[in-house]
């Protein structure tokens, strides 16, 4: 076997598998596949690019490896192989958007009191004049 078949196995392996586990495809027809597939085995399955990718590599395998050695090593080298494109084309897209809460504040919303209106509060309150 070449480097030529192994390159076109770990790319076609790599296309078959983010195409199920990440696209919608014409006519939304991906998107309804993996819906239809519920929450069991094979919806999970399509759902988990690392176990999808072990399937897909089996045919590939098969197909392109000379002898009962080589398609087991073949099978999963493509596999590992299209998690590494996978892992890079990962790393190229955007990282998801930093998500910022705010703790405290005061019943009017402000997260910090004036320090002027704090110490006339107090006073007021302790001079016993009305609110």
């Amino acid at each position: 076997m070449s480097f030529y078949w192994l390159a076109l196995g770990i790319l076609g392996v790599w296309r078959v598998t983010h195409m199920l586990a990440s696209e919608d495809g014409p006519w939304n027809v991906l998107a309804r596949l993996r819906r239809s597939a519920g929450t069991g085995f094979w919806g999970e399955m399509l759902d988990c690019v690392y176990c999808l990718s072990l399937w897909v590599a089996l045919p590939f395998a098969a197909v392109i490896g000379n002898s009962a050695g080589e398609r087991l090593c073949l099978w999963l080298a493509l596999s590992a192989g299209a998690l590494l494109v996978e892992r890079l084309m990962e790393h190229r897209r955007d990282p998801p958007a930093a998500v910022y809460f705010e703790h405290g504040g005061t019943p009017d919303g402000l997260l910090r009191e004036e320090k002027g209106r704090v110490a006339e509060e107090g006073h007021r309150k302790s001079a016993g004049s009305p609110d």
